[in-house]
């Protein structure tokens, strides 16, 4: 039997919400104030995801680093994997936002997209 304490971030409120259970079944959640709440004890319990923030190098623009993010959240496992595979990249501008960069990301189903737009420098010719 696993016991894990979850705390909600889903309100200001940040209840202590304790899950215990075996596998993919859960035995007991206490703490919540809301369903919405339980909700999100339950599914930080049974598979943890976060949105995947951070910077990609790209070439031929007057800032050396874009923003880029997910576009949907990943399994917490694979955080460390999206990650080897976003350090190797290096991005050519225009690069237009929300644009994808990498589809597709550690066989997530989930897309790596540009948080913003990044045109060319004006002093490369």
């Amino acid at each position: 039997m696993r016991e894990q304490e979850i705390i909600c971030t889903i309100c200001p409120a940040g209840c202590h919400i304790q899950v215990s259970g075996q596998g993919q079944d859960i035995k007991s959640i206490e703490g919540y104030s809301c369903p919405r709440g339980k909700e999100y004890a339950e599914n930080e319990f049974l598979c943890p995801v976060r949105t995947l923030t951070t910077t990609v190098k790209v070439d031929g623009a007057e800032e050396p680093l874009l923003a880029v993010r997910t576009a949907k959240p990943i399994p917490k496992s694979k955080l460390f994997e999206c990650m080897d595979i976003i350090r190797k990249e290096r991005f050519r501008v225009p690069i237009e936002q929300y644009q994808v960069l990498i589809k597709d990301l550690a066989g997530t189903g989930i897309d790596l997209i540009a948080c913003s737009e990044r045109k060319g420098d004006p002093y490369d010719i």
